[in-house]
């Protein structure tokens, strides 16, 4: 078995015997089971316990996207600059404290969406901080060569946590009510940091200069980024992509479960089944993309995406309805999760190991701006001119990354980049007085799946 001290090599080790490979897993799978308990249980809470009107969930929506937009840069830097392990520590606790606050003002009738909006901007702001870490840390702990068999397994492994998320947020909100589910949650996050402190493999060094400030280091990422055509190109994907997902997702369980009028249990068994075509994609990533190449394979998943949107559009209540949506979500994020594995790989691959939190940071940056702009959209065109219209407006912006990609050399790409030589380690940096200060103001999660 590999030392845990080094990253896992290409020797024919298992990626699941590798300890902290493990313990990352584990942590990481925790923390995506919790959050769908959330995702299940806090639309039921706002719209069918405290009456939120379309508008309300719109901002709901908004503000829980809008610290993504305004730290990721920030977060990301930090990630470069200090241990990525204390960062995604330090964000699991400020989101398990932030959701404890939901069941506990529930219990005290005191619960209300202001609470709720509050709970969003703290947990968002937390997410960020932890994800801009969580992302960048991977590839650290395997070799290059193995980033995309880690990311399909990374992949599939969220997938089914989200899928036991659904079902366990359905059960727990039909036994216990939607307040105390979020319960479930909280304690993912606590195993999450449990988890995340057990980590020993060493991080990379920070090769930068101490007397740098914060801003500069995120204009140099900002840059890097810019630079590099391949990396520019899968970030306007992911952009393009979040926007329209973020119209989309902002209505859809205002559309499900009133529209539709589907129960609180079969929203949450749709989006299990969803979960599991996430799954489907990410196992299958690796072989499709050698089969078809990676550049063939993502402009195929984008081109089908907008197709998924047609049966939840034409869809009507009942058992019928109800399964032809969940069939269609399992192909989209089937889709989703081949397409978001691979470019998700290539982008790390071709970053050199210094600028991983930054280059990220800039694509949840993007990605996590898109978003409260969707959802402020979402909210005037559901209002206007009504839900499933603004539905029908997302589904057509989902062309735009289709169009994106096949603009692009990466079309054609066929097979997956060549890893970049190991970079050599530096001796650990100790933070200057200003990097602490930074770090003190700049710390504050909601994620970039980007």
């Amino acid at each position: 078995m590999p030392s845990c001290a080094e990253p896992l090599s290409t020797s024919g080790t298992s990626l699941w015997r590798h300890r902290d490979f493990r313990r990352y897993l584990t942590g990481q799978a925790a923390s995506v089971t919790g959050s769908s308990i959330t995702l299940m249980a806090l639309p039921v809470l706002a719209v069918l316990q405290l009456d939120a009107t379309t508008a309300q969930v719109a901002w709901l929506a908004f503000l829980g996207q809008l610290p993504p937009a305004l730290l990721a840069l920030h977060a990301g830097a930090l990630a470069d600059r200090h241990s990525k392990r204390r960062q995604m520590i330090a964000g699991d606790l400020v989101s398990a404290a932030a959701l404890t606050t939901v069941p506990v003002a529930a219990a005290l009738g005191t619960l209300t969406l202001t609470q709720l909006m509050i709970v969003a901007v703290v947990q968002g702001a937390a997410s960020v901080i932890h994800d801009a870490a969580a992302i960048s840390l991977l590839p650290s702990l395997v070799e290059r060569s193995l980033i995309q068999r880690s990311n399909s397994r990374v992949g599939a492994l969220f997938a089914v946590a989200a899928t036991a998320g659904s079902h366990l947020g359905a059960a727990l909100t039909a036994l216990l009510g939607p307040a105390r589910a979020v319960l479930g949650d909280v304690t993912s996050y606590l195993v999450s940091a449990v988890c995340t402190a057990r980590i020993q493999t060493a991080e990379p060094a920070p090769a930068r200069a101490e007397t740098r400030r914060l801003r500069g280091e995120i204009g140099e990422g900002l840059r890097y980024v810019r630079g590099d055509d391949r990396l520019w190109t899968l970030t306007l994907v992911n952009a393009t992509t979040s926007f329209a997902l973020g119209l989309l997702n902002t209505l859809w369980a205002l559309y499900l479960l009133r529209s539709l009028a589907m129960s609180a249990t079969v929203f949450g068994v749709v989006l299990g089944l969803g979960a599991l075509g996430a799954a489907a994609g990410a196992l299958t990533a690796p072989a499709l993309a050698r089969r078809f190449g990676p550049g063939p394979m993502m402009l195929a998943a984008l081109a089908i995406t907008p197709l998924t949107q047609l049966p939840l559009l034409l869809a009507s209540p009942g058992l019928a309805g109800q399964i032809t949506i969940g069939t269609a979500l399992f192909l989209q994020l089937a889709c989703a999760g081949a397409a978001g594995t691979t470019q998700r790989s290539i982008r790390q691959i071709v970053t050199k190991a210094g600028m991983q939190a930054r280059m990220q940071a800039v694509s949840t940056w993007l990605t996590s701006g898109a978003r409260p702009a969707a959802a402020l959209l979402a909210g005037a065109l559901g209002t206007w001119i009504g839900v499933r219209p603004a539905l029908t407006v997302g589904t057509v912006l989902l062309l735009v990354p289709l169009v994106v990609l096949a603009r692009s050399p990466i079309r054609a790409l066929r097979k997956m980049p060549e890893p970049l030589p190991a970079a050599r380690t530096s001796p650990p940096a100790v933070p200057s007085p200003a990097h602490t200060d930074d770090a003190r103001h700049d710390r504050v999660l909601g994620g970039d799946a980007s």
